[in-house]
């Protein structure tokens, strides 16, 4: 099995769980990581005993040792840094959310079509959460019956402190939002590909208890209307009393399925047979959790999802998550504020 070298373009929040995760792979090694503070830079590699750090994300890309590059910075900087990669033929691996703007999805698109021979993924690594991927099934195999609302909800809290230990945090330039692109952003994703995607969005945005730290959203809802023929709502804060939570609730004309936290909160069908089976379905794989890596609210699948990247590359195949189908959650967010800002229903370009 060939080894895999990969460098950390980022060494904030998240660089640790894209290293963790990497780690626990046979025959991956991680060669250099990368920060503009080059404390930073150094205290990771320090920590996790990578052999090289460095400040200028070039010296990665041009490595020709490495394999794979992982995108950790500002979201206003992915693209950037992901199409001098893409140029110089490393596989890649982009945190959420790809992009700050529509052109730069459309970017991102691009990007991936001009480049096929590479592995090219953005992160959303609640796909592979067990919970996710039964309620995933029992639609696809149509168990609800027909569809009639599907919704999501998250709610966190992020102090004044949060938005200002980084100068990016909570500005349109460089952050694109806050609660929807940062935070909600993953369940939106869940919620999306769940149902197949989502057709058209009508939303609304304030900013309640951050005016002054922030330019954008901490509070959000939207109608939905899913290209299944489904309607569908979403809601997030980022103002909260709840630390983390997170719930998605699906019902249709044969049954219905809200979990929170990926708990079954409530599985009922017409079939009280099958949701019973259903029930134990989702209370069972809830505990088939994959090892953690990283803080608990990034949940249990950075390592599944690392793990499907790596078999991408030796298998010469498409990653479970490709850009392409991470850019519609980014999307979804944008034109959530494009309504709000024009008081119209925005309709989607991109496929889940």
């Amino acid at each position: 099995m060939n080894e895999i070298r990969v460098g950390i373009i980022g060494c904030g929040v998240i660089g640790p769980c894209h290293i963790e995760s990497l780690q626990k792979l046979e025959n991956v090694t991680i060669a250099k990581v990368c920060d503009i503070v080059e404390e930073k830079a150094r205290q990771l590699a320090e920590k996790y005993n990578v052999a090289a750090f460095c400040t200028d994300a070039d010296d990665v890309i041009n490595d020709p040792e490495i394999d794979l590059v992982t995108i950790c910075t500002d979201h206003a900087s992915h693209y950037e840094i992901a199409e001098k990669a893409a140029n110089a033929g490393k596989h890649i691996v982009c945190e959420k959310a790809l992009a700050t703007s529509f052109a730069n999805i459309d970017k991102f698109i691009k990007l991936q079509k001009d480049h096929p021979e590479l592995v090219f993924s953005g992160i959303f690594q609640h796909r592979f959460d067990p919970p996710m991927q039964l309620l995933k099934e029992l639609v696809d195999n149509n168990e609800f019956g027909t569809i009639l609302t599907a919704s999501v909800q998250h709610r966190c809290v992020r102090t004044n402190d949060y938005y200002n230990a980084d100068s990016w945090r909570g500005t349109w330039e460089k952050e694109g939002g806050s609660v929807l692109i940062n935070q909600a952003i993953h369940f939106i994703d869940i919620l999306a590909w769940v149902m197949g995607g989502v057709g058209a969005i009508s939303g609304q945005y304030l900013n309640i208890t951050h005016q002054g730290v922030i330019e954008t959203e901490d509070t959000a809802v939207a109608a939905l209307r899913f290209k299944s023929g489904a309607l569908g709502t979403l809601e997030a804060t980022c103002s909260s009393h709840i630390n983390w939570e997170n719930t998605i609730f699906i019902h249709g004309t044969e049954g219905s399925v809200e979990l929170r936290e990926g708990k079954p909160l409530k599985v009922i069908f017409t079939d009280e047979e099958k949701g019973k089976k259903y029930y134990e379905l989702f209370d069972t794989c809830r505990d088939q959790r994959k090892i953690a890596a990283g803080a608990n609210h990034y949940g249990f699948g950075h390592p599944a999802q690392f793990a499907d990247v790596i078999s991408a590359i030796r298998e010469k195949r498409a990653p479970f998550v490709t850009v392409t189908s991470a850019c519609h959650a980014n999307e979804i967010a944008l034109a959530l504020h494009k309504s709000c800002n024009t008081g119209a229903w925005v309709e989607l370009k991109t496929e889940i």
